[in-house]
């Protein structure tokens, strides 16, 4: 039975290091923002930075964990397929799911469970749930909001914003 157990664990041990010699999952240079949306505040840009950048825009934190398989596969799933449905590094100015996201986040669905288990700043109370939900229909449009393509107003647009328009970085927002 001992011999079993070791031998069971020298099998497991290798095929974890094995499945280290994989490549996917491990190329972790984020793409040059091209321009983000014209968010309606600073405190949208920013809730939304905490809690949906890493998969939503090109300016993804990429922990130690993204660079050991098999989690470095989930992650960067996670991130490629997050960028293709809505990434605010490359918004074109049309509203490009932005009323999604405000109902995503409204729902509970995004941020995702595993994403908030590894990352515990992205569990927004309710107060900064229905904050964030409230500023992207702002921004994006959706039910109640005017919201709007990115670009109304261009850059600096929002005096009233307390950083200046400092949340206007490379030429605009990410969405």
């Amino acid at each position: 039975m001992r011999k079993l157990a070791g031998r069971t664990l020298l099998v497991l041990l290798t095929v974890a290091l094995g499945i280290q010699l994989v490549p996917y999952g491990r190329a972790h240079a984020n793409p040059p923002v091209v321009q983000e949306p014209v968010w309606d505040s600073a405190r949208t840009r920013q809730l939304f930075m905490v809690a949906c950048a890493d998969c939503h825009s090109n300016e993804t934190k990429w922990l130690w964990y993204s660079s050991v398989a098999p989690v470095s596969w989930l992650v960067a799933r996670h991130v490629q397929e997050g960028r293709e449905h809505f990434n605010v590094s490359e918004w074109s100015g049309a509203n490009e799911s932005g009323e999604e996201a405000a109902e995503s986040v409204m729902n509970g669905s995004m941020p995702s469970w595993d994403y908030t288990l590894m990352h515990p700043e992205a569990r927004l109370s309710a107060a900064e749930t229905k904050e964030l939900v409230a500023g992207l229909v702002a921004t994006f449009g959706g039910e109640g909001g005017e919201g709007g393509e990115g670009g109304e107003g261009g850059e600096g647009a929002h005096d009233d914003d307390e950083d200046g328009g400092e949340n206007q970085t490379k030429g605009g927002p990410d969405y």
